[in-house]
């Protein structure tokens, strides 16, 4: 097909050690002591509550970050891909101009008003210290340290999109809708559709017409007529496609 878009989510990751969302051990099913994780990954709680909202995000995202990409990844790094995860094994992998639609945990931004131009720089995880975690976490977001709350425009931000904000050109959302609209065939793999993203991709897909396959050991049905079904983990299906 010439121009196939894959969209990717957990599922792809889950091979790299990496838990995967919704599952026993999954980044939505376990929180923080008094907060569930709907409520920890918010721009609300990193605006009222930095300190536990860094230490959360640092004990279920960045202590994954040294996981290195699978085979699944790098059979995608020369492919046309959006994916919904942060960890960035897509880069690690080669892919040099993946869509992170939902952000980079390699990444941190100014912390800024939703829509504001502003630049991703590298986040500085080497410089956190186990020991005094909480401390280094709000230096190097540059955390007020009298009022514990970010300071617009001088506080940084993980460079990740939370349950309260929206798409913007920060993620490449425009770039990711015109990739939706030019894809002849999609083909969703290890996500469970249930974030904005995977709805727009599937209205767009259905809209023009095109074939989607969906690749996961227990696919959902979609009511679509041009859909294939590959009921397997990501890895059996790219060695079905080698062959």
């Amino acid at each position: 097909m010439a121009n196939t878009l894959y969209i990717t989510g957990a599922g792809v990751s889950a091979e790299s050690g990496i838990p995967t969302f919704r599952g026993e051990d999954g980044f939505w099913t376990i929180g923080s002591k008094n907060y569930t994780p709907m409520e920890m990954a918010t721009r609300a709680m990193y605006e009222n509550n930095p300190v536990d909202f860094l230490s959360w995000y640092y004990h279920r995202f960045a202590t994954y970050r040294n996981h290195g990409p699978n085979e699944v990844h790098r059979w995608l790094s020369d492919k046309n891909l959006i994916t919904q995860n942060i960890d960035g094994l897509d880069g690690k992998a080669g892919n040099k101009d993946y869509i992170a639609i939902h952000g980079r945990l390699d990444q941190m931004t100014l912390y800024h008003h939703q829509g504001d131009d502003v630049a991703c720089i590298t986040t500085p995880w080497e410089d956190v210290d186990p020991n005094h975690l909480l401390l280094s976490l709000l230096e190097i977001f540059k955390i007020n340290q009298q009022t514990k709350r970010p300071i617009l425009n001088q506080s940084f931000k993980p460079y990740v999109l939370l349950f309260d904000e929206y798409y913007t050109d920060l993620y490449r959302i425009t770039e990711a809708e015109q990739r939706m609209m030019a894809a002849e065939k999609m083909v969703f793999i290890g996500t469970s559709f249930s974030v904005n993203i995977t709805q727009m991709a599937l209205r767009a897909g259905i809209n023009n017409r095109i074939p989607i396959e969906i690749v996961d050991p227990a696919p959902i049905e979609l009511p679509y007529q041009h859909v294939t079904y590959h009921k397997m983990k990501a890895s059996e299906y790219i060695q079905k496609a080698a062959c």
